[in-house]
């Protein structure tokens, strides 16, 4: 799969395409629907399929500020796309002067002259151009007008989640903010994953028995509540089951809101300046201080011992 930063990085010869634009965020089941339909589209014309992105989200140009947390860094989107079956993924660099364009200018500049859009599929609800000003029916309107197709799939997906809402990654965002990482793997259709790079801590967790990978999040990344989950570290091509701890450590005074995860049953483990990735299985319970630390030494065996034992019950589920 092709992966383009901005408009100049598209090559010069690239021809007829299928397009579809968003923030995709997640890449949750709803998404899913819709880079689906593109790519079956674009299989059925002969032609790529793209998905056009933005960074950094729009809303941190147009309000300042406001950068809602990430379910997923771009490169991870562009993995999902990829297993989707997606062509080229184009990050928009999204910038004031680029929020000033015109939905009608958008369609020239972006649709027209770079991607060669045979067909664009989006969602109901799609807006562009500046002020959002542009919608579906304009769309088909300037595809009217430039020979392309414009194709509205219904991406509503409901479940357990958030007590039956439509998926979305705003209702994602929640839910991982509440600790329900069950509720967001629904949405997604995967575990939530926060990635970082492994930095040194205060190694108490080595002094205790447990030592964890210490993970420094992406910039803007949706972290889950504070608390013990079960889950997988990823590092070095393995997943490995692990306790995971969000928190600030209250045992120990501590005030920095930290990502640490303990591989279980691995010893002599060295992650230190590895970039690796932590999924979130289940909430297994809240952070909490303790009397003593023989008291937490002994809440810890047992949340390994329940994280082993949730964690082994969802890999019999895959095998099965």
């Amino acid at each position: 799969m092709q992966r383009w930063r901005g408009l100049e990085d598209i090559p010069e010869d690239w021809g007829r395409s299928v397009v579809t634009i968003g923030s995709y965020d997640g890449v949750h089941r709803g998404h899913q629907l819709i880079i689906r339909h593109a790519v079956d589209r674009a299989r059925a014309l002969g032609v790529p399929a793209v998905v056009v992105t933005f960074d950094p989200h729009p809303s941190e140009v147009v309000r300042p500020g406001s950068h809602p947390p990430l379910l997923a860094p771009h490169h991870r989107r562009a993995e999902l796309c990829a297993e989707l079956g997606v062509d080229a993924v184009l990050v928009l660099p999204f910038t004031k002067e680029f929020s000033n364009l015109s939905p009608a200018d958008f369609v020239v500049k972006v649709l027209v002259d770079k991607l060669h859009a045979k067909a664009v599929v989006e969602g109901p609800n799609f807006r562009f151009g500046h002020k959002a000003a542009g919608n579906v029916g304009f769309l088909a309107e300037q595809g009217r007008v430039y020979d392309f197709e414009v194709e509205v799939v219904d991406l509503y997906v409901t479940g357990d989640a958030g007590d039956g809402q439509p998926f979305s990654s705003t209702l994602t965002r929640r839910l991982v903010a509440e600790g329900d990482v069950r509720g967001a793997a629904e949405i997604l259709g995967r575990p939530h994953r926060v990635e970082g790079v492994v930095v040194h801590g205060a190694q108490r967790g080595r002094e205790l028995g447990f030592p964890t990978a210490n993970v420094e999040p992406l910039p803007h990344t949706a972290v889950p509540a504070d608390g013990v989950y079960a889950g997988w570290l990823h590092a070095a091509g393995e997943a490995m089951p692990a306790a995971i701890s969000v928190g600030t450590n209250p045992q120990f005074e501590g005030t920095e809101r930290t990502v640490e995860a303990y591989a279980i049953d691995r010893v002599g483990l060295d992650l230190y300046g590895l970039h690796v990735a932590v999924d979130f299985l289940a909430f297994v319970r809240g952070q909490e201080k303790f009397d003593t630390l023989d008291a937490l030494l002994a809440q810890m065996g047992e949340d390994v011992k329940a994280c082993r034992e949730l964690v082994a019950e969802a890999e019999a589920e895959k095998r099965d």
